[in-house]
């Protein structure tokens, strides 16, 4: 597996944790299921830092997957002409 490609897997694992824990957040916000985050110690405010934290490193992840993959492009069509 090359470097781009696994960048772009961990931007897309990450992006959905995110979604996972901010969902989690809004679920402990409106009342459901807060025993239950009170219980493994995951209070709403670090549910919703863990969701922006993941969404960061997504962000990160997919953009320097990109600049990779546009620099190899860059290379392969030099190694060409």
């Amino acid at each position: 597996m090359d470097h781009f490609t696994r960048l772009y897997w961990i931007a897309k694992i990450t992006y959905y944790a995110g979604w996972i824990a901010l969902l989690c957040g809004g679920l402990a916000h409106i009342g459901i299921a807060t025993r239950f985050f009170m219980a493994i110690r995951l209070p709403q405010r670090n549910l919703f830092e863990l969701g922006v934290a993941c969404f960061v490193i997504c962000i990160a992840s997919e953009l320097r997957a990109r600049d990779a993959a546009g620099s190899a492009m860059n290379i392969i069509s030099k190694k060409a002409a």
